[in-house]
C-alpha cells in the first residue's frame, strides 16, 4: 500500500510555507525587481525580468538546500553552493569579447551580486539583503553618474570615412590612429575603385573620440568623415 501524507504533515508544511518560505520568496522577488528596473531603464541586456529570476531562483534554492538536507539528510549548503558556478556561467554569456573590446562585465557583476541578495533573502538575512539592495542600486545610479560627467567611461564610436583607395585609406586611418595610440577595430570595407567606404570602430573617452574626429577632419586624404554613433562600456 503507497503511504499518504497525513494531514497534520501536509498542515505543518503549509504553515512553515506561508510563515518562511513565502515572505523570502515575495522579499527575493521585489529587491531582484528594484535592482531589475534600474538596469532596464537604462536599456540593458539584463533587465526586470532576468533580475527578479536570479534572485528569486538565488533565494528559492538557499531554502531548498535548507529544507532538503533537514528532510533528508546531508549538507545543508551543498545545493546553495552550486548557485555561484551557475551564475558565473551565465555571467560569462554576457560578457562580449570582439577584437580587444570587452563589454557586459557590470552586466554579468551585477547578476552576481543580485544573486547573493537572494541567497541572503533565502536564508532570512533581510537587513542585509536590503542594505546591499541600496549599495548596489548607489554604485549602478550614482557612479554612474559621476563616470559620466567626468568623462571616466570608455565609449567606443563608429566612423565611416570614404576616399579614393582603399589602401590609402585604411594607410591614413591607422596614421591618425596611431597619433593617438589607438587601433581600429571591426573594419569593413565597401566601394569600388575610385570611390571607397571604411566603417571602423575605435575605443577612447568622450574627449579622445572628438580629438580623433577632429583629426580625421583635419586629413586631406577622406573625402568624407562621418560618426556614425556611439556605444558606452559598461
Amino acid at each position: 500500500m503507497p503511504d499518504f501524507v497525513s494531514w497534520g504533515t501536509l498542515s505543518s508544511e503549509m504553515g512553515s510555507v506561508f510563515s518562511t518560505i513565502m515572505p523570502r520568496l515575495v522579499v527575493a522577488a521585489i529587491l531582484g525587481g528594484v535592482i531589475g528596473l534600474e538596469r532596464q531603464l537604462r536599456h540593458k541586456p539584463a533587465g526586470l525580468r532576468t533580475n527578479i529570476f536570479i534572485c528569486f531562483g538565488s533565494a528559492m534554492f538557499t531554502v531548498l538546500s535548507d529544507k532538503l538536507a533537514g528532510s533528508f539528510g546531508g549538507d545543508h549548503t551543498r545545493v546553495a553552493a552550486q548557485i555561484i558556478p551557475g551564475i558565473g556561467f551565465i555571467g560569462a554569456g554576457s560578457i562580449l569579447h570582439a577584437r580587444g573590446s570587452v563589454v557586459g562585465l557590470t552586466t554579468a557583476a551585477t547578476l552576481f551580486v543580485v544573486a547573493s541578495v537572494g541567497m541572503a533573502v533565502g536564508g532570512g538575512l533581510y537587513v542585509t539583503a536590503i542594505f546591499a539592495t541600496a549599495i548596489i542600486l548607489l554604485s549602478l545610479a550614482a557612479l554612474g553618474k559621476l563616470e559620466r560627467r567626468f568623462a571616466m567611461r570608455s565609449v567606443q564610436e563608429t566612423y565611416e570615412v570614404t576616399g579614393a583607395n582603399a589602401e590609402t585609406v585604411l594607410v591614413e586611418v591607422n596614421r591618425t590612429l596611431d597619433q593617438m595610440r589607438g587601433s581600429m577595430q571591426n573594419v569593413r570595407v565597401a566601394g569600388e575603385a575610385g570611390h571607397v567606404r571604411v566603417m571602423f570602430t575605435a575605443d577612447g573617452s568622450r574627449a579622445e573620440q572628438q580629438e580623433l574626429n577632429i583629426l580625421l577632419h583635419q586629413s586631406t586624404v577622406f573625402s568624407t568623415v562621418t560618426s556614425l554613433g556611439s556605444v558606452e562600456h559598461e
